[in-house]
């Protein structure tokens, strides 16, 4: 970052590493398995996972990439500034599209993810994406719609990822705005539905085998 609070024009601007100590390490693994052509991400925030997906797949085929914000933070994110946030995703992803050497085509949603979920549902691009990515709000009752909807956006044979299975926000701790107890209720009621792929207990990986 520059004197002036803007990013160089060619380096990447990330204020934190919570997707390199969360999900890198998987993901280094899983990402070349699954090898997605088209992914949703409900979550973007400075654009981390979003420009590892691009670098790790936008030199081997075209990629479809859609990624749902508000950009408004959640109540963990009370005391940063999200307009700054929104401009470094921006930044970011951009920088990644430039470097890959197949097309990317990026698409973003900026609003609630269950009003973007709905409409992506109701333009009939259910059972379409190759992997879903849950990162945004960490209420309960936010993570559960966004699983369910989630879910029938996914292929059979795709992978949804959860992020910040345990992560507690609030003192005292209060369940229901964790993502735990929505992420245990989603699994639960499609067991039959999923497969669970084994990781470190930050993340839950599920694999869809049945609508």
């Amino acid at each position: 970052m520059s004197a002036d609070g803007t990013a160089p024009a060619n380096d990447f601007v990330f204020t934190n590493n919570w997707f390199d100590i969360t999900a890198k390490g998987v993901w280094d693994i899983l990402i070349p398995q699954v090898n997605p052509a088209r992914i949703l991400e409900v979550g973007s925030f400075e654009g981390a996972s979003a420009v590892y997906l691009i670098n790790a797949l936008g030199k081997a085929h075209d990629l479809d990439l859609h990624c749902i914000d508000t950009w408004g933070g959640g109540i963990e994110h009370q005391d940063l500034d999200m307009a700054a946030v929104e401009s470094r995703f921006h930044h970011n992803t951009a920088l990644a599209v430039s470097r890959a050497t197949k097309q990317i085509n990026l698409v973003t949603h900026k609003g609630y993810s269950d009003a973007c979920l709905a409409k992506l549902v109701a333009e009939g691009q259910g059972e379409s994406f190759d992997l879903v990515y849950i990162d945004g709000s960490h209420q309960a009752p936010d993570v559960l719609v966004d699983a369910v909807l989630g879910f029938k956006l996914l292929k059979v044979g795709g992978v949804m990822i959860f992020d910040d299975y345990i992560w507690s926000g609030t003192i005292p701790r209060d369940p229901i705005l964790c993502p735990k107890i929505a992420i245990d209720a989603f699994c639960n009621i499609n067991a039959r539905k999923l497969n669970f792929i084994a990781a470190p207990i930050s993340q839950v990986y599920v694999q869809k085998i049945a609508s």
